[in-house]
Parts: structure tokens; C-alpha cells; sequence
């Protein structure tokens, strides 16, 4: 049967009711789902002679080979940043010793100038108030010897007053004579 044919009588048969069957066309005794079959056999095979599956096992073999000197070279650098790591942290924590060494000897060293300080302005403060004791005392004794050459010029000034009232020619003649006379 021809292709128009083919197709009348697939019209004649749908307008009577009755099922229609389509004929596919084969070539070699194949259809459509059997010649893509045979073709993937095909490029497979050829696949398989022309070594592919290797050849992707050669490049993958290389990939893998790459990442894992990549991950060695990961785990060599990881190793040496926790060894500098945790030499750092040796050398922040002898740091933080000396740090709290060094702030130790300068407090004492501070509570000892503080003490020295003290005791300093003690002396001082004792230093000055002997002096001005001393001061005052003078200035006592400068008083004193003052008010008593001031006393002992009034004195004898009111002395020599009286005297010169009291006492004449005579009277001085036996005080004299008195004053020689205890004097032998």
C-alpha cells in the first residue's frame, strides 16, 4: 500500500467506527525506537574502542590528584597556622606574665616612694616646725632682752630721777663712802 492510500483508507475506517491502526514505516525490519537503540550501542561502542572511559578516568585521576595536593598543601598550612597560633599564645601568656611582673615591682616600687615620701615630709614638716620653734625662741629671747634694756633704761633713768631729787652733795658723798668702804 502507497501512502495516499494508506490514508483513505484510515479516513473510511474512522468514519465507520471502527479502530484505526497506523503502520509505522521500518527500515531493515527497525522502527524509530530501535534505530536510537542501535545508535547509542553504536557511539557506545565506539566509546569504549576509541579508550573515552579512560581517557575521563586519566582526567579525573588528575583532578583528584590536583585536590588532593591541594589538600595536603591545605593540612601543611593549617598545621603550621596552629603552630603559630599557639606559639603566639605561648608568647601573649609570657607577655601577660612579664606585663604582670613589671606592674608588681612598680607598685612596690610606688608604696615604697610613697613611704619614703612620707617619711620625708615628716622630717620636713619637723625640720620646719624646729625651726620655727626656734624662730619664736629668738624672737622670745630678742623680746625679752629688749623689754628688759627698755626696763632697765626706764629704770635707771626713774633711778637717776629720783636720786637726783632725793639725794644732794652730801647724801652722794656717804653712799660713795658706804659703797667704797663694802668694796675693801
Amino acid at each position: 500500500m502507497t501512502a495516499p492510500s494508506q490514508a483513505v483508507q484510515a479516513a473510511t475506517t474512522a468514519s465507520v467506527g471502527q479502530a484505526v491502526v497506523e503502520h509505522e514505516d521500518t527500515a531493515f525490519g527497525l522502527g524509530p525506537p530501535g534505530w536510537v537503540a542501535l545508535s547509542m550501542i553504536v557511539v557506545i561502542l565506539l566509546m569504549v574502542w576509541k579508550k573515552v572511559p579512560q581517557l575521563i578516568g586519566r582526567g579525573l585521576d588528575a583532578k583528584i590528584a590536583t585536590i588532593r595536593k591541594q589538600l595536603d598543601e591545605a593540612a601543611a598550612l593549617r598545621a603550621e597556622a596552629e603552630a603559630m597560633r599557639a606559639d603566639i599564645q605561648k608568647k601573649a601568656a609570657e607577655a601577660h606574665k612579664e606585663a604582670e611582673a613589671i606592674l608588681k615591682g612598680a607598685q612596690t616600687e610606688a608604696n615604697q616612694l610613697v613611704a619614703q615620701a612620707k617619711i620625708d615630709a615628716d622630717q620636713l614638716i619637723e625640720r620646719r616646725a624646729k625651726m620655727a620653734e626656734d624662730k619664736i625662741a629668738a624672737a622670745e629671747r630678742s623680746a625679752i632682752a629688749d623689754v628688759r634694756a627698755r626696763a632697765a633704761s626706764a629704770a635707771a633713768s626713774a633711778a637717776a630721777a629720783i636720786i637726783g631729787q632725793r639725794h644732794d652733795a652730801g647724801a652722794d658723798k656717804a653712799l660713795i663712802d658706804r659703797t667704797i668702804a663694802g668694796l675693801n
